[in-house]
C-alpha cells in the first residue's frame, strides 16, 4: 500500500515553499507587473502609476492564489518565475527603448 501523502516534515517544508513563493514571489511578480503597466499603459503618466497600483492588488491576490493552487511548490516557483522572468525583460527593454 502506498500512500500519497507526504511525510510531516515533507509536507511542512513544502508548505514553507509555499508561503515564501506567494509572499517574496508574488512581491516581486507585482512589482514587475506594476512597473510595466505603469510604462506602458496608454494615458498620462499619473493616470498609468495609479492605475497600475491599483491593479498591483489584483496581481497579488493572483499570485497567492496560484501558488496554494498548484499542484506541487516546485510548479507554483515555476508558475511565478516565469512570467516574473518575462515582465524584467519587459521592463528592461522599457528602459532600453524609448
Amino acid at each position: 500500500m502506498t500512500s500519497a501523502a507526504p511525510s510531516g516534515l515533507r509536507y511542512r517544508l513544502a508548505v514553507l515553499s509555499r508561503t515564501l513563493a506567494a509572499v517574496g514571489g508574488g512581491y516581486v511578480l507585482t512589482t514587475l507587473a506594476t512597473m510595466v503597466a505603469a510604462r506602458f499603459l496608454p494615458m498620462g503618466r499619473a493616470d498609468a502609476v495609479m492605475t497600475a497600483t491599483m491593479l498591483s492588488f489584483a496581481v497579488f491576490t493572483c499570485a497567492v492564489i496560484w501558488v496554494f493552487a498548484a499542484r506541487s511548490a516546485w510548479r507554483a516557483w515555476y508558475g511565478l518565475a516565469l512570467p516574473a522572468l518575462a515582465l524584467a525583460l519587459l521592463a528592461w527593454f522599457g528602459r532600453v527603448l524609448p
